[in-house]
């Protein structure tokens, strides 16, 4: 019988994945180099980008066991290493692997509690015993206890830190107090790791937040952030050469469960799942999970946004009045901005880039600037369907059912129907935020619920999106018809103008080569009722 491969979806364990015979993407070329060339690291990924597998690589290394990397780059790359630097291969260490994905971090004493339960067993290993009063006071004992297992077993000792911010990202918007005070305490705790150099022979820290505007690492000022360095861009995740040399037999199953050749899996599994870039120059990157969980289910659907709503952020965004279509590719920041750590209401996206939900797209050399956007398809419209209901009056729930309506309108060329469902959906939008003077804001209320609503039709028919202050201009394909679109929103003009205003700047005319049915559409704006007053609409040709 035969049996498909085992694809490792949610496996964190290295030892697992290869004692099990999961399939494995060969990381341990960035292991080599990072274990030869350096000490102390940092990086930064969002989640279920493989962080956690590649931490416990690196701890299978440092025990020395040597068998979980037959076949592969490793095998052959230690023992080189070990005759150039005059030592033996697959030498064992000390390793103390602090793992801050268990638990939830809510209660006040829940950060406590996983810093007594990580040092606990390493603390019992060596004969460490402590009095009631020492208990609390984790950094003397991370220090007391890196010491003890340096003095005995003559070996320096190794800590791997995984997702080392968790606890900040989960108080950071639900209790300022508290997120404070864990702050203090991780502080102090990671400043043994600078304090004890001479004890550690390796240390390799994780999260999603970067660190260098943190205060929490203000003392631990030998670590090396390689979170934007081209030349571990593709430390996590999967690259397109990486995802054609492993994973043909998977490529072929999907192609055959979907109906479509090589080329088009291949296309839209870029589509969906790549785009990720973590450099300036540096290659682009599947999220992996999302693709393995596509080639498990033989489906292209929507798995890592799934995973975890960004509630706070969406909530951070509307509060900030951003101009939402500028996500989609139009965020500019220097490297300063992408590793700020806390999420305010004045600016979440560095916490939006961190996390994953934007990525860089290009970088300006001469500005030092470097340009952000969605990375794919999965991202673009999760995270465009969780905005919409903040801009609307629809519950989160009903979201991709009052696309699909918009859609099929628009497919049966019912354009009264389609502009009844918008003007119902703009006359639900919140206006307690708002005084009466404040008609910018709430122009661009109309603006994001009208661009949110055209963005996500893109996932089923050809769209395009032009929006500016006071207006938003959009464009419809469908096998047959090409609808224009143009709302007045300002107030200050009519469904008439709107009409007009296509014609006189014949937005039409690049369309009317392909042979279809031009739909011109011209709305306006009741200011008094706060949603479209009326359109018009004209058949430019056949």
């Amino acid at each position: 019988m035969n049996l498909p491969r085992k694809l490792p979806v949610g496996i964190q364990s290295f030892k697992d994945l290869r004692e099990k015979r999961f399939l494995y993407v060969d990381k341990t070329e960035y292991l080599s180099r990072l274990v030869n060339n350096g000490k102390v690291y940092f990086l930064s990924r969002p989640r279920r980008f493989g962080k956690s597998l590649f931490l416990s690589t690196l701890a299978a290394y440092f025990r020395g066991q040597k068998e979980l990397f037959t076949g592969l780059y490793l095998e052959k790359a230690e023992e080189e290493a070990a005759v150039q630097e005059g030592r033996n291969a697959w030498e064992t260490y000390p390793v103390l692997y602090l793992d801050f994905n268990t638990g939830q971090y809510l209660e006040d004493d829940a950060l406590h509690e996983r810093l007594d339960s990580l040092l606990k067993e390493p603390e019992n290993l060596y004969g460490i015993v402590l009095t009631k009063e020492e208990k609390p006071f984790f950094a003397s004992r991370l220090e007391r206890l890196i010491k003890a297992a340096y003095q005995q077993t003559g070996k320096q000792v190794v800590i791997l830190v995984d997702e080392y911010d968790k606890p900040l990202l989960q108080t950071m918007d639900a209790n300022e107090t508290l997120n404070e005070q864990y702050r203090n305490m991780l502080k102090a705790f990671y400043s043994v790791i600078k304090t004890c150099d001479q004890y550690i022979r390796f240390a390799f820290l994780t999260g999603v937040t970067k660190f260098s505007k943190i205060s929490i690492f203000s003392d631990l000022n030998n670590l090396e952030d390689i979170s934007l360095r081209n030349d571990y861009a593709g430390i996590c995740g999967i690259t397109g050469r990486e995802l054609e040399q492993n994973f043909e037999p998977e490529i072929e199953a999907l192609s055959i469960a979907e109906g479509l050749t090589r080329s088009k899996t291949l296309a839209t599994l870029k589509k969906q799942y790549d785009g990720y870039r973590f450099a300036k120059a540096g290659m682009n990157v599947y999220n992996p999970f999302s693709l393995l969980s596509a080639f498990k289910a033989k489906d292209f659907g929507s798995y890592w946004f799934s995973t975890g709503t960004p509630t706070f952020l969406v909530n951070y965004l509307k509060e900030a009045h951003y101009f939402i279509p500028d996500l989609d590719g139009n965020v500019e920041l220097n490297e300063a901005g992408l590793e700020t750590y806390r999420a305010v209401t004045e600016n979440a996206l560095p916490i939006l880039f961190q996390s994953g939900y934007l990525t860089i797209i290009g970088y300006s050399k001469e500005a030092r600037l470097y340009k952000l956007g969605f990375p794919n398809d999965e991202v673009r419209y999760g995270f465009l369907e969780n905005l919409l209901p903040a801009y609307s009056g629809l519950p989160l729930g009903d979201t991709g059912k009052s696309v699909w309506q918009f859609v099929q309108d628009i497919r049966e060329g019912k354009v009264d129907s389609f502009m009844e469902r918008m003007r119902s959906i703009i006359a639900g939008i919140p206006y307690d935020n708002f005084s009466e003077g404040n008609v910018k804001l709430r122009e661009q209320n109309y603006q994001t619920a009208v661009y949110l609503i055209f963005a996500l039709m893109g996932q089923f028919v050809q769209t395009e999106v032009h929006c500016s202050t006071g207006r938003a201009d959009c464009v419809v394909t469908t096998a047959d018809s090409i609808y224009l679109f143009e709302f007045k929103l300002s107030g200050n003009g009519t469904a008439e103008d709107a009409l007009n205003q296509i014609k006189e700047k014949e937005y039409a005319a690049k369309y009317q080569v392909d042979g279809k049915k031009v739909v011109l559409i011209g709305a306006g704006f009741d200011e008094k009722k706060r949603t479209i007053k009326d359109w018009q609409v004209a058949v430019v040709s056949l």
